[in-house]
């Protein structure tokens, strides 16, 4: 799940890198002054010493890092404001420039911390390999050469010292998580989480319900979503959405009058051998184009809007033996996202939460997905160390803390229908905006970055919860892509 690498490369091409002018010197007890990449400004970086069992407080040590974006006023807020990063598997402080500008005027007054979750970035890191953007497109789309590759990063990673693979669940990550908050100095702290970052975030209220002033979760993947199941759901919902703006629409439907068919014809002659000029280095290549493969390559513009207005053209031209567009928009999802993934937390978190519960998952195969996530999942999780979820850790008991719950309509992974089942089990406290044209993260939209200040910012819970958010509600759907040769222009 590219959850959160989606939703931050929304925030990068929003607001840029932060520029903010250098801070005067100043002392943090327990902490060094150190940079970030994107972040104009001095920051502060620490790191929190952790049982990697809990159970043995005396066994095997590791080092969660944090970094803190001070606050740039003199007299700042005691309550910072805490980020947990998605994926699961991204690195916090990876996404320092863009949590920078995104909570530009939070961090007038605020410090915005950012903590890398155990299994990632500096924390104990559990990766696999880099992502090469010219590796042969070949090797992405062989699904037992994925296999292979992942069950030798589990063999490499499971030699390290801190190579235990069942002790980077969520519930456990969130202790290390008030363990910061401890060694700050704070009473309460201000919780922000995009995509999977909303189940760290709902996961800390549960377990420190008293530490927590307020809350935005933006993309929710609650504790009880079977993540690889929901995504076909989830996927097929969106897809079939851009299918029926494109029909709707006058000028897509003339440039792509088949454009369902053309999608399902696709489907159905699939597996095919397919040339293709690579998206990096322009090199053409055979490979196998398998259906699963296929699908992984569609729903990867989904994610955001304005990618997803080329799919119509990508399939079209798919449908008549031409892939680049289609490779080409998921590569340039790829391209764009900050940080890497470090894949062993990734399975190391899934396979212990949303694995043992896939076989008795609620929701309905999309028609075209199917169960090829759910497939792909169980079985890379059927050789994966499963730590121990307590049964506690998929409930979202009633929130004291006002919580912004922000939902994109065209999310293809962490649509509304997650966010209002939240809303409503968070109770009254609890406020669920949905943006109707958005996708996968809505925080990153215009306004939205002035309505997460004045939500946090509001002196009280129920100022906090009237704050105007209908600056978004109406943003159109972006237009279909039609090339301008096809206009008619010379």
């Amino acid at each position: 799940m590219r959850g959160s690498a989606a939703w931050a490369v929304v925030a990068l091409a929003a607001f840029g890198a932060a520029a903010a002018p250098a801070l005067a010197a100043e002392q943090r007890q327990g902490l060094a002054p150190c940079r970030l990449g994107g972040v104009a400004h001095d920051a502060w970086c620490g790191q929190v010493r952790r049982a990697l069992d809990p159970a043995q407080p005396q066994g095997v040590q590791i080092e969660v890092h944090y970094a803190v974006l001070p606050a740039l006023a003199r007299n700042r807020k005691p309550d910072p404001v805490f980020f947990f990063a998605g994926g699961p598997g991204q690195s916090a402080i990876d996404l320092a420039g863009a949590m920078g500008a995104l909570f530009a005027r939070l961090g007038n007054r605020r410090d915005i911390v950012l903590i890398d979750q155990r299994g990632s970035g500096r924390s104990a890191p559990l990766a696999c390999e880099d992502e090469q953007p010219a590796r042969p497109l070949a090797e992405g789309a062989d699904a037992a050469r994925t296999l292979a590759r992942l069950g030798q990063c589990r063999a490499r990673l499971a030699a390290l010292p801190h190579g235990d693979l069942r002790h980077y669940t969520t519930w456990v990550a969130m202790q290390d998580a008030d363990a910061v908050r401890r060694a700050l100095g704070a009473e309460q702290v201000n919780l922000v989480g995009g995509s999977y970052g909303t189940r760290a975030a709902l996961e800390y209220m549960r377990q420190f319900p008293r530490a927590v002033r307020r809350a935005v979760i933006d993309g929710v993947a609650p504790p009880d979503m079977v993540m690889p199941a929901a995504f076909s759901t989830d996927n097929q919902a969106a897809m079939d959405a851009v299918l029926a703006a494109c029909a709707a629409a006058g000028p897509c439907q003339a440039r792509y009058p088949t454009l369902r068919a053309d999608w399902h014809a696709l489907l159905a002659g699939l597996p095919r051998e397919v040339s293709v000029a690579h998206p990096v280095t322009g090199t053409l290549e055979r490979l196998t184009l398998t259906r699963d493969f296929a699908l992984s390559l569609a729903r990867v513009p989904l994610y955001v809007p304005a990618l997803a207005a080329g799919l119509p053209l990508a399939l079209s031209e798919a449908a008549r033996g031409r892939f680049e567009p289609l490779v080409g928009l998921a590569a340039a999802m790829s391209a764009g996202s900050p940080g890497k993934m470090f894949e062993g937390m990734h399975f190391s978190v899934v396979c212990a939460e949303d694995g043992p519960r896939l076989a008795q998952a609620a929701d309905a195969p999309g028609a075209d997905f199917g169960t090829v996530f759910a497939e792909h999942y169980r079985q890379i999780c059927a050789g994966w160390p499963r730590g121990p979820v307590p049964a506690a850790f998929y409930s979202v008991p009633p929130t004291a803390a006002a919580t912004l719950v922000l939902s994109g309509g065209a999310d293809p992974v962490t649509p509304p229908r997650h966010g209002e089942r939240v809303a409503k089990a968070l109770g009254p406290k609890a406020r669920h905006v949905v943006v109707a044209q958005a996708g996968h993260g809505v925080m990153a939209i215009g306004c939205m970055r002035d309505v997460l200040f004045r939500f946090i910012d509001a002196d009280s819970d129920g100022e906090a919860l009237k704050v105007d958010a209908g600056c978004a509600l109406a943003i159109p759907r972006p237009s279909a892509f039609i090339p301008v040769t096809a206009q008619g222009a010379p």
